[in-house]
């Protein structure tokens, strides 16, 4: 059985249709890239997984189980996003933490916890520094790691990689792409770099061979 399952979804905006009966499905651990062209529904179709946008038409199931119309919060879906999406008001190590604290995990849980994926991402000395302080590469892993340390059953990247120099950007495609594949986390990335999608990915999708 697929752990993930979109099953023809259709979105419209204004009359326009963005997704058509859109469907895909992932095996547990798999790691899927979504290509295509600007306003193809590459993000569109990942806001509907993650519960930010209702469809139209269409399921989502997730471990067997119809979350197309649960709320955000109850889904266990992450989602790393293009911006970034850091809270400025809080230091490297509570950003990591929010998740674990919504969750209901005690602050010294969520210390530990949150010490421990800076660390694997390198960052294990910034817990205290404040995010603004933080260079792009670095929040970019921020950001990875807020997301992963709630344990999320999929893990949404919208063009995570984005606005960093080639050389960082390469750098972090190669730690991401270790990262997926030592937590077998199932995934879907949205990105416009083929390169970037055949080193993170196991199987690479176009937008135009699974949306109507």
């Amino acid at each position: 059985m697929n752990h993930l399952n979109v099953d023809r979804v259709t979105v419209a905006f204004d009359d326009v249709t963005v997704l058509a009966d859109a469907s895909l499905s992932l095996e547990r651990g798999e790691v899927v890239a979504l290509l295509g062209a600007s306003g193809s529904g590459k993000s569109t179709l990942l806001r509907v997984v993650a519960g930010v946008i209702a469809p139209d038409a269409g399921s989502v199931e997730l471990a067997g189980s119809d979350i197309t119309t649960l709320p955000t919060h109850q889904r266990g879906v992450g989602m790393v996003f293009q911006d970034n999406q850091l809270f400025p008001h809080l230091s490297v190590g509570d950003n990591v933490a929010f998740g674990l604290k919504m969750a209901g995990v005690n602050r010294a849980g969520r210390r530990k916890q949150a010490a421990a994926w800076l660390r694997r991402v390198g960052l294990g000395a910034l817990a205290d520094r404040s995010v603004s302080d933080l260079s792009g590469g670095e929040a970019k892993r921020v950001a990875v790691a807020r997301t992963l340390a709630t344990g999320p059953d999929v893990v949404l990247l919208d063009e995570p990689l984005t606005g960093l120099d080639r050389e960082l950007h390469d750098q972090l495609v190669s730690e991401l792409a270790a990262l997926l594949s030592d937590l077998s986390v199932t995934a879907i990335l949205v990105t416009h770099d083929h390169e970037e999608a055949e080193t993170i990915a196991t199987r690479v999708v176009q937008m135009s061979d699974i949306n109507g």
